[in-house]
């Protein structure tokens, strides 16, 4: 089969790879159909690590794909041949301390899609899974809507960690894809006021577009003192979407006085700082996500119900030949991109 495997910093190659078999009784084997580009993916084709992560070179990303079902081991009773699937990225080992008290997000023995060290990625031909990683999906779904599923799902379980209260105020800093599907899944879960920052005003259009009621651009005006006129008292929740050290200033400067940072970017640096003057005097919390803790299958009810459309994130098309071209895109946020879609499989 065909793979696109990193061989070095911002080098990308299509070769040859053995097609994988099931490993034990509960494994399917997948179809590719298409893969989404996250920007997680940026960090290993621009740096070649996440965190402690280090890429040992050759290796396949991808993690945001949707399948079709080839093969089922012989205990798997839930999903048949011919189904389409979104995945869910996460093999949780399902025995540790974090997997019994429902936190597989958290596993200790965890692992994920295109991570060095853990499993190979998706920009693959086939791919072998466990079942419980496949969501079946509705037949009028297309694979790339399915796709992007997975970055979904980690923005409505960023939105449901805020606990918001009918009415809040919220912020999304950061209005790439995350910060886009973090501002859909609030406006799906109930009534508030978003406010959105970004610095490339093509993305604040499409926020715009997705339901934010206030965006601004921190490279044309104080955004700062822009949404504090709009809201004096503060915001509720700030959505940090961005990974980037003056997008969490920028956040903590928005809340209110007990206000909450989810913290969902992922910075390029090892380490972060804050005014700990600010967040000390105001008794504000900071809050990791991590990934989407089961959201998966109530990401796939909104978009199938018709509360959460992903379509406006879907810039760019590509074949599985050009994931070089893609991940160069993508890296440079040239053409508009948001969300660029690989295809592997024929289209249907």
């Amino acid at each position: 089969m065909k793979a696109a495997y990193l061989t070095g910093l911002r080098q990308v190659e299509i070769r040859e790879a053995p097609v994988p078999r099931l490993a034990g009784p509960r494994d399917v084997l997948l179809r590719i159909n298409t893969v989404g580009v996250c920007g997680s993916d940026m960090h290993y084709y621009r740096q070649g690590r996440i965190g402690p992560q280090v890429v040992e070179f050759p290796h396949v990303l991808g993690h945001e794909c949707a399948g079709t079902i080839l093969e089922t081991g012989g205990e798997v009773r839930e999903l048949r041949v011919g189904q389409r699937v979104a995945v869910d990225p996460l093999v949780a080992c399902g025995r540790c301390d974090q997997c019994r008290a429902g936190r597989k997000h958290t596993c200790r023995d965890q692992k994920f899609l295109g991570n060095p060290g853990q499993l190979p990625g998706a920009l693959v031909e086939y791919l072998a899974l466990p079942a419980e990683c496949c969501f079946p999906v509705p037949d009028a779904l297309d694979d790339d809507t399915v796709a992007v599923v997975e970055p979904l799902s980690i923005g409505l379980y960023a939105a449901q960690m805020a606990q918001l209260a009918p009415g809040a105020r919220v912020g999304i800093v950061g209005s790439g894809p995350i910060g886009l599907c973090t501002l859909l899944a609030l406006r799906a879960l109930g009534p508030v006021t978003i406010y959105v920052t970004d610095l490339l005003d093509e993305r604040l259009a499409v926020a715009r577009a997705c339901g934010a009621d206030w965006t601004g651009n921190p490279r044309s005006e104080d955004v700062v003192a822009a949404v504090q006129r709009l809201a004096p008292l503060g915001l509720d929740a700030v959505f940090e979407c961005a990974g980037e050290q003056t997008a969490l200033d920028q956040g903590a400067q928005l809340l209110e006085p007990g206000g909450e940072l989810l913290v969902i970017g992922i910075p390029e640096l090892d380490r972060v700082s804050f005014d700990i003057n600010l967040l000390r005097r105001n008794e504000l919390r900071v809050l990791n996500v991590r990934r989407q803790n089961e959201c998966v299958a109530p990401a796939i009810e909104l978009i199938a119900s018709g509360r959460v459309d992903v379509r406006p994130l879907l810039t760019h098309h590509f074949r599985l030949e050009e994931t070089p071209q893609a991940y160069d895109l993508v890296s440079a946020r040239r053409d508009g991109v948001l969300k660029a879609m690989i295809r592997i499989a024929p289209e249907r």
